[in-house]
Parts: structure tokens; sequence; C-alpha cells
């Protein structure tokens, strides 16, 4: 009997090494936009261990989503349980701890963002290199800083500059994204893919109202983005974080509510100044 457990316990430990893999990705560490749309070297570069989960269904190829934490890190409790829905409904899963979102939440880096991209391009290279995985069926899914990676990587610009081909996610999830970029309005300023963006009414930190002004600029350049949005009536920030308690104004994440969205386009970096009624103000960026 004893023998006959070591054994069944083995061919378990054999099944979960077959389905998790825990690999290292190399991924550039840019100053910033302006140094990776110039496609300049990265200032330096970065090992990630990324763990790729595949269902346990047997088939040959699998689509694929990566996950991208929110700026406090990887959760169990709200990434982890994500992907393993994810995984329940038939899609392989790449999750990772960002250097990114480290030196933005310690050091305020803002090349950060660039870096974050860089980071989620480096994810879909592998996803797409994997010998079990759909390479045409690659979605990326972010919470937070990690949603608006996954809208950043929508930009025709960033993907571009990063991947020489063509190409590119099959899908974006925007959980509650941070607010701070848009693409110019511009042709050709987004990838193509859809973009789902997931806001809460409540949401502090990017109101629905500067990300519908946002949106209205598009639109009224003859540029509109293929970016649809879900409202969560009462959800504030972080919504589907359960160990930050009952839904609330969190006044330990500083709030872009007042900065204006950094447009990345074909010059410099621009601001959208736009008040919340439409009429131009001077940009107001402090923490709520």
């Amino acid at each position: 009997m004893r023998l006959y457990l070591v054994v069944a316990l083995a061919l378990v430990a054999v099944a979960a090494s077959a389905t998790a893999q825990t690999v290292m990705v190399q991924s550039g560490r840019y100053t910033d936009f302006r140094q990776l749309m110039a496609r300049e070297a990265p200032a330096d570069s970065v090992i990630l261990p990324m763990t790729l989960h595949l269902p346990d269904t047997g088939q040959d190829r699998y689509p694929a989503i990566v996950i991208v934490h929110t700026i406090a890190g990887y959760l169990e409790a709200n990434e982890g349980w994500h992907a393993e829905e994810f995984r329940r409904a038939g899609f392989a899963t790449l999750t990772y701890s960002s250097d990114a979102a480290v030196r933005l939440r310690e050091a305020g880096t803002p090349g950060a963002w660039a870096a974050a991209v860089a980071e989620a391009y480096a994810a879909f290279r592998f996803l797409a290199d994997h010998p079990r995985i759909d390479a045409k069926r690659i979605a990326i899914v972010g919470f937070s800083f990690g949603g608006e990676v996954a809208y950043l990587a929508a930009f025709e610009r960033l993907r571009a500059a990063i991947v020489p081909s063509e190409a590119r996610f099959a899908a974006h999830v925007a959980y509650y994204p941070a607010g701070v970029f848009g693409a110019a309005a511009e042709r050709g300023a987004y990838t193509g893919a859809p973009v789902l963006m997931l806001l809460g009414e409540k949401d502090d930190n990017l109101p629905v109202a500067k990300a519908q002004g946002y949106f209205a600029y598009a639109r009224e350049a003859g540029f509109p983005p293929p970016v649809e949005v879900s409202v969560y009536p009462g959800a504030y920030h972080a919504w589907t974080v359960t160990t930050l308690g009952a839904p609330t104004f969190y006044p330990q994440y500083r709030s872009t509510r007042k900065c204006p969205y950094l447009l990345l386009g074909p010059s410099q970096a621009a601001l959208l100044i736009r008040a919340m009624n439409g009429r131009s103000k001077r940009p107001s960026c402090k923490p709520a």
C-alpha cells in the first residue's frame, strides 16, 4: 500500500511538472519611451523568471494569456485566481513578477513604463516560440499597473519597435488601468487588436470621465481607438483585489485623476489637457 502511494505521488509530481514550467526570460530596461520608439539599444537588461501553466485538457496547442500584476506585485488571490480560471477555460497562462513595477513603486522611475511594455513583449515572444502555444492566439490581461501595460501593448508604435515582424497580441484586457498614457490620434495608432477596458464607476485613480475625455479627443480627430469600455457600478480602483477588504477609496495609491494624459505619437510626448467637461484647462497633477 505504501509503495502504491509513493508511485501515485510521483506520477502526480510528473504531471504537475509537465503542465507548469518556470523559465528565465531576458527583457530590456529602457530609459524612456523615446529610446524605445527610436529603436535604440536598451540601457540595461533584466532576467525575469516567468511561469507557464498549461491546462489539463491534453491539447497539442493552446491559446495563451500573459497576466501582468498590479503595482503592489503578484497575488495568488488576484492574478493567481484569474490565471486559474483562465486555465479552466482552456487557456495557457504566463505570469511573472515585473522588475519595472518594483522600480516604479520603490523609486518612481518614469522610464519603468517603457521597460514594462518590453517585459510584456518578452513574455509574448517566449509564448509565440513555444511549441505548445498557438502564436496567433496570445492575449494580455493586466490589473492597475498591469492594466496600463496591457493597454500600452496595443499601441502600434511600441509594438513595432519591439517586435520586428507583424506579430501582435490577439486581444488586450485592461482592468482599472493607471490612466497615464494615450496614443496620439493618428492613422494606425493601435495594432488593430480589440481592447477591453474595465473601469470602476467610483475609481478615483482613473475616473471614467477622464477616460471618456481621451476617447472623445480621438474620435473628434477622426481616429477612434478600438477600445470597448465596461463600467462596473459602485466599483472602486482595484476592486478585484479581495485582500484590500471592503471596496473603498484607497489613500495609499497615487491618483492620476488630475494628471493629463501623456500622448505617445510620432514626435515627443504631448499632454492631452482636457477637463472633465470637455473644456481645456491648465494641467494639474497631484496625489489625491
